[in-house]
């Protein structure tokens, strides 16, 4: 398929998962420029085109080039401006040598610290580990491997260790995420500098093997890059043996990724690999107050609020910060005397139904289970223990049991932070009163038929 073909499907497959506003003005006016098998070049009519893509709506875009091409490709946007600009670079060629030494950076993000990091029982290990590694590159713990899923913090962890690095020593930290690892391998990256490919070989060696730790993100995206992942495994081993520290992310640990070369999974495994787990209630609920801190929010979220964004959104910190950003912006827009809870499931409905429960089977029972029995979805995530609650959110434990293939402990954190305990309980109850009320089977029955 060429670059329209792509656009074509791609805009069929978004259209039903954003609002018909939000489609007509983030969407219908997007042409496509180019695509080489990896990399989409996508035309946007504003630079705020482009923000807005790129942090509310890259999930869904990524999601729905995956499910056009089977595979995860590279979005770029620009402007027309941008466009212009890039072909008056290309025309001229730059000196290599002032590129690596002048303009090199680290790509750190000066934001990403351990202060800035919230720490509860589903990172603490990892932080631990990383304040090691910050303390002591390429001494004790090498290579350093985080992995989990999305969302969950691995990015700001990895930087906030070259961020202390660079603060506390002279060392030369290199971040870069996987993708932009092989674009600079292949070339990608010299074209868009204007640098001269065939001394750019030369150049990459260079850029790669002259720092003392080097930070890779989601490593799992080079999975069908071959070439890349032996060219990875040279530079690996030549940092390795001069000590220099190594850290990589991915979203499984390293003997998961059986795509890979067996002696670069292997190397992979020569350190210490750590899980990063979502974060639970009560965590999520320390990084909307964390993250609140310095916006227009603080002070003007009670807890009430604060439990009720945790309990809305899944357990992935890039969707707690969507659904700040959305509610600054609305209540910047609105202009409301007061933030109460009435004002912020207002702001949020439309924004949580899209983003968090597209496809979540526990959040899809729970949204059915609080419908049959008329009560909200931020009841069965609550508290509260009356018997007109109570007994709905066990019904609703028991079903995403049943009926998914979700732990004990993962059905708790959907419901407001519980116990594995708590859960087991529930299912306990519920399936000892199934074999004497029939009344609760026939309940059982009309759910299970609307799911």
């Amino acid at each position: 398929m060429n670059e329209n073909e792509i656009f074509k499907n791609f805009l069929e497959y978004i259209q039903p998962k954003v609002n018909l506003n939000s489609f007509n003005l983030w969407f219908a006016s997007l042409e496509p420029l180019s695509f080489d098998g990896e990399i989409l070049n996508i035309k946007v009519p504003t630079l705020t085109h482009k923000k807005i893509l790129t942090d509310t709506y890259k999930d869904v875009v990524d999601e729905a080039f995956y499910a056009t091409l089977n595979k995860k490709i590279q979005v770029q946007y620009y402007t027309n401006d941008e466009i212009e600009a890039e072909k008056e670079k290309n025309s001229t060629v730059i000196d290599v040598s002032q590129y690596l030494e002048d303009d090199w950076e680290s790509n750190l993000n000066p934001n990403f610290t351990f202060d800035t990091f919230v720490v509860g029982d589903s990172n603490k290990f990892a932080v631990m580990n990383a304040h090691i590694v910050a303390e002591n590159p390429g001494v004790e713990i090498n290579p350093f491997f985080l992995y989990g899923k999305s969302g969950i913090g691995k990015t700001h962890l990895m930087q906030a260790i070259g961020n202390y690095i660079m603060a506390n020593s002279k060392k030369k930290v290199l971040y870069v995420s996987s993708e932009e690892f092989r674009d600079d391998y292949t070339g990608i990256a010299s074209v868009s500098k204007g640098i001269d490919t065939m001394n750019y070989a030369t150049s990459f060696k260079r850029k790669y093997q002259n720092v003392d730790v080097l930070i890779i993100d989601d490593i799992q995206f080079l999975v069908d890059a071959v070439k890349s992942q032996q060219e990875f495994f040279h530079i690996f081993t030549n940092l390795y043996n001069a000590n220099k520290q190594i850290i990589i992310s991915s979203d499984k640990p390293p003997e998961e990724l059986k795509k890979f070369e067996d002696r670069l999974r292997s190397r992979f495994m020569m350190g210490l690999s750590v899980d990063i787990q979502p974060p639970d209630f009560d965590l999520k609920c320390k990084i909307i107050k964390k993250k609140i801190e310095n916006t227009t929010l603080k002070g003007k979220l009670d807890h009430e609020i604060i439990e009720y964004i945790a309990n809305s959104c899944k357990n992935d910190i890039r969707q707690i910060e969507g659904t700040i950003k959305r509610l600054m912006a609305y209540t910047a827009m609105m202009g409301p005397t007061k933030i109460d809870l009435n004002f912020t499931m207002e702001a949020l409905n439309d924004y949580l139904k899209v983003n968090i429960y597209a496809e979540n089977s526990i959040s899809k029972i729970q949204n059915i289970v609080a419908d049959y029995f008329n009560i909200s979805v931020s009841d069965l995530k609550s508290k509260k223990k009356t018997a007109n609650i109570a007994k709905p959110r066990h019904i609703a434990m028991y079903l995403c049991r049943v009926d998914t293939e979700e732990g004990l402990a993962r059905i708790g954190l959907e419901f407001g932070g519980r116990d594995h305990s708590t859960v087991s309980s529930a299912l306990d109850k519920i399936t000892s009163e199934l074999k004497t009320d029939s009344k609760l089977n026939m309940i059982i029955k009309d759910i299970e038929s609307k799911l």
